[in-house]
Order: C-alpha cells, then structure tokens, then sequence
C-alpha cells in the first residue's frame, strides 16, 4: 500500500463493505413528542460544556436531557443528572418551502460542569417520550493526543452525504479517541429552507455508531448556510449572526472557528488578533476553520486573504482548514505569498455531500510536496506530541481494482494523503 492508514482505521474499515444506508428506518422518523435529529454541539470548552439537540414535530412543553457517566438503559430515575432544555423554538420556514411543510421544533439542553475525558451516556425526553440511550466523550485537559474528524459541504448529494455519515460513524465506533468532527459549512444548498435541512439532519443521524456513540458537531458556516435555521439548529455558535469561537481541545491543541461569510476585517479580525496572541503561546497546535479558501484548489482566493493570511503567519498557525471547493488539497507551507517551510500549510476543499470538481493541480501551491485530488472525503487530524497526521480517506473509487496498492485491505476505502506536519520548537507558556 502506497500510503498507509492508522492501524486500528484499516482494522476498522475492511469488515465489509462501505455503503450508503438509505434505509429511511435508519434515522428517526418526526412524529409527535419522539425526539429526533440528534446532535452534540461544541464551540467553547468542550473539557466541560456541550449542547445535546433535538427535533419534535409538536411543540411540547417538557423537554429534558437525563445524564450519567454509566449506562442506565433508559430508566430515568438512575440517571444522575437531569437538565431542562434552556431554549426551544419553531424552525424558520423559508420562502421557498412548500407551503404544506409541517411544522417543527427545536430544543437546546446545555451541559455545563462536565468531567475532562468522560464518557457521559443520555436519553433526549420530551413530553415522556424517551429517546434511545445515547453517548459522547468530553475533550481532555491535559496534553495527551487529541483526534478528530475534518470536512465540509455536504449539501446537494444526500446518498453521498449518507455514505460519508456511515463512513464516519465506522471509524468513530471503532477509535474512541476521535473526539468530534469539525464541520466547514455548507451543510445544505439553500440554508433559507427548512425542507433541506430537516433532510440533513435526518441524515445526520447516520453519524451515530452502532453502539450509540455520538461525534460531536463543532460547527463552521458555509456562504450557502444563510438565514436564521442556522443558529436555530446550532444554538447560536460564538453568538448569533457572529459564529465565530475557539474550542480548546486539550491542554496544547486549539482549534480557532471564523466565519468567512461576514466581514473579515473589523471587529472579527479584531478577535481573531487577540485570540490568537493568547493562544500562541499556549499550544503545540494552532489550527484555525473557516469556509470560502484562501489558497483555493478550484475557485479564486475569498476575501479574507487580504486580512486573514498576513494574522496567520504573524502568529505562526499551524494548519487552516477550508472547504467551498469541492475537490482534495494540501499546500506547501506559505509565508509572504511564497514556499516556505516555516509558513502556514492550508488543507480541505469540502466534498462531505456534494459532487466531486478537478482541482487546478497547476497552481504553484499545489506543487509537491503539496497534493490535489479528487473525490469524497473526510480527513483524520491526529495531534501528536511531535506531529500532527494528517489523513484524507474516502469510499472506494467507482470501477477500482479491490487488490488495487492504494486502496485499503479488501477495496473498501480509498486514501488520498498521508502526510505529517512537524510541530515546530518553541518555548511554550504554562
């Protein structure tokens, strides 16, 4: 094999074959009080709070989350925690929903207190309707290896956007330390409509293992995530309309969140200053998420170039994170417009849910040691002591040979880039 996966990946993959579950059973159907469309959601401090969402196709008056740090099968009364939902509301329908659309609800428990590093098992209760018993892990505080998953644009492909949930769910239940997936936004077409992001987060479910294991959400919005759903189904993530926040991720790895989708300069560059002159100091890995690329590998540069690149390689950022292309890149480091391996090494494109594009392999920041392709994908950040590996896998190409040297054991996964960022010396803060 050309290129060689984590071991307990390849291990986790080759059982049997990757395939979309379109089996509509799959994910819960809305009806009445019976909560639907699960989600964690992360933003800040994810070592001690989460938000555990919901939908109901009826208004209600009593939503809860029942927590434990063990299982308890759904017997409300041996949970150890009960939190009341703080926000419930009706999902905005858009214009161009059709007019017979059912209505429907959301509703945000916010966990607070939370132990580092625990694994914290709940049912979603609404109206005495109990849902199944679900579970996810807090982020660490310490400095031990943190993983997680990274994509975007999963909006216009729903068996695609299903295959890549499977997909995920697969490699999750398999390796408890990935902790989340890091979403780069455009999860629908028209972020306007209720229609389409109902069916997302339907599909969403999907990312839910086998054995009830949730991958948190920490969410980015894309140019399409327009209008107000947005905020109403991530509970307003760094603010409403503002979307822009930093989850810490261990003792040494910070993951900076911006919203390319508004201004770039003002008061979010503002922000992003002084954040990332804190958060320097404090880490091995800075790494920072946003939507519209930068160094794109199909479109033109977005305007944050102009503002965002010159903050990134003032603070030395490790590794940005971008989607909107739909296409596979890794640039060479960059600093000042040129090759250097003292820059910052842009990675993405997003193709989580949407049709495949051919990058511009020809641009001089594509050139090896750089890379570009072509195809679904999701890539595993795996933060180390001494590198961050970086992993971009995704189904198996149509028509490969199974025996093929770059595909995985048994022909089930393809994987694009294997690469290793070396984590620079510096004298870190306490």
């Amino acid at each position: 094999m050309r290129l060689l996966l984590h071991t307990l990946l390849l291990v986790t993959l080759v059982h049997s074959p990757l395939q979309a579950r379109q089996d509509e059973t799959r994910w819960t159907e809305l009806s009445g009080a019976t909560p639907a469309q699960w989600r964690v959601i992360w933003t800040e401090s994810p070592s001690s709070n989460a938000t555990i969402s919901w939908s109901t196709a009826v208004e209600g008056a009593q939503h809860s989350v029942y927590l434990s740090s063990a299982p308890r099968s759904g017997v409300l009364a041996d949970y150890e925690q009960t939190v009341q939902a703080q926000r419930s509301g009706l999902y905005t329908h858009g214009p161009n929903d059709a007019a017979n659309l059912p209505e429907t609800w959301y509703h945000h428990a916010r966990l607070r207190g939370l132990e580092p590093s625990t694994t914290y098992w709940f049912v979603m209760v609404s109206e005495g309707v109990v849902s199944p018993e679900l579970h996810f892990v807090t982020a660490p505080v310490d400095d031990r290896p943190v993983k997680i998953l990274y994509g975007g644009d999963s909006r216009s492909d729903r068996e695609a956007r299903c295959t890549m949930n499977v997909l995920m769910a697969r490699l999750v239940a398999e390796d408890p330390t990935i902790l989340a997936l890091a979403h780069g936004g455009d999860y629908v077409f028209d972020g306007r409509r209720w229609q389409q992001w109902t069916d997302w987060l339907s599909n969403h479910e999907l990312c839910v293992g086998p054995k009830g294991r949730v991958l948190p959400i920490i969410p980015g919005r894309g140019n399409h995530d327009i209008g107000p759903i947005y905020d109403e189904i991530f509970d307003d993530p760094g603010g409403a309309a503002k979307n822009y926040f930093v989850t810490q991720l261990g003792a040494r790895v910070a993951l900076v969140g911006l919203n390319s989708e508004i201004s770039t300069a003002g008061e979010q560059a503002l922000w992003m200053r002084a954040r990332l002159q804190e958060l320097r100091p404090a880490n091995h890995w800075l790494v920072v998420q946003y939507h519209t690329p930068i160094y794109p590998a199909v479109k033109q540069p977005g305007r944050a170039k102009a503002t965002w690149a010159p903050l990134f390689e003032e603070f030395d950022v490790d590794l940005a994170l971008e989607s909107d292309g739909h296409a596979i890149k890794r640039t060479v480091p960059i600093r000042a417009g040129l090759h250097d391996p003292t820059g910052v090494t842009y990675i993405g494109e997003g193709c989580l849910g949407v049709p495949p594009r051919r990058p511009d392999a020809k641009r001089w920041y594509l050139q090896a040691p750089g890379m570009t392709g072509s195809g679904l994908h999701v890539t595993l950040l795996d933060f180390g002591p001494e590198h961050l590996r970086m992993t971009t896998l995704g189904p198996r190409r149509p028509g490969a040979d199974p025996a093929s040297a770059d595909e995985g054991e048994g022909g089930d996964y393809h994987i694009y880039d294997d690469h290793r960022l070396p984590r620079r010396e510096r004298v870190l803060a306490d």
